[in-house]
């Protein structure tokens, strides 16, 4: 079982403090929905989570299978089975789907000097685009190249199934979605949950009404303010976000595990 600890973890850019004591662990098997306004802090964490090297942890800590990361960069992060999932990923051109997955699982699964063959990888990567309900021409396009926002939060989900990390950090995988790209996506994540640790940041309540959380936590002023279980999310629905602000936090700065 894997476990992501973030402990009363500060950070900043440009000189302006964004994380402000947050603490919080996610393991193998829950997930975590995070919500908030805009600008609450929460696309900030996962990059910081990461090793975005645009953000600087001034305070706090962050452990992996208790072990800090803080010094590690964010390919040494991935390697040892973080995931980020963008909330709008960037377009490739030029590099196909399959070529992209096939060296992003050489190098986080066989190590630098290891490449899995095109045909070995096209055997492995068939069963998965199956179970997508995609065909095989999907993988060969570029990536994320002229593709839907369905195509692209799908293509997001296809690496987690294929890389197979230990915590997966998704910013916004519902943003932009249709209804019927929203439940297949969701069927996806779902199936691939159990494995993993999970923590979804999102601004509806739609998406938890497929991919089941096992906490709620509210986010405002770079804090976490208030956690709960699902019933959380469907009082953000019905009342916004009024109710919740950086004030609401527990000790001001730490996570209320409820």
């Amino acid at each position: 079982m894997a476990t992501l600890e973030i402990k009363n973890l500060y950070a900043s850019t440009d000189g302006k403090t964004l994380l402000r004591g947050l603490t919080l662990t996610i393991a193998t098997g829950e997930i975590h929905a995070l919500m908030g306004h805009n600008g609450a802090g929460k696309s900030t964490l996962v990059q910081v989570l990461m090793g975005n090297p645009k953000y600087q942890v001034t305070k706090g800590d962050i452990l992996f299978d208790k072990k800090s990361i803080l010094k590690l960069s964010p390919d040494e992060r991935a390697k040892l089975g973080i995931f980020l999932g963008f909330q709008y990923p960037v377009e490739v051109p030029g590099v196909s789907i399959s070529n992209f997955l096939r060296a992003a699982y050489s190098r986080l699964k066989l190590g630098e000097k290891s490449t899995l063959g095109v045909l070995e990888f096209k055997q492995k990567l068939a069963p998965l685009l199956a179970s997508f309900g995609v065909s095989d021409d999907y993988a060969v396009r570029y990536l994320n190249s002229g593709f839907s926002g369905g195509e692209k939060k799908l293509g997001e989900i296809l690496q987690l199934a294929v890389l197979r990390p230990k915590i997966a950090l998704l910013d916004e995988p519902d943003s932009g979605l249709d209804v019927d790209a929203l439940r297949k996506i969701s069927r996806q994540l779902s199936r691939l949950a159990p494995e993993l640790g999970i923590l979804l940041i999102t601004h509806y309540a739609r998406i938890l009404s497929y991919v089941k959380p096992t906490h709620v936590h509210v986010m405002a002023g770079g804090r976490i303010v208030k956690s709960g279980g699902h019933e959380l999310a469907e009082k953000i629905e019905k009342d916004g976000y009024s109710g919740f602000n950086s004030a609401n936090a527990k000790g001001g700065i730490t996570l209320n595990q409820e």
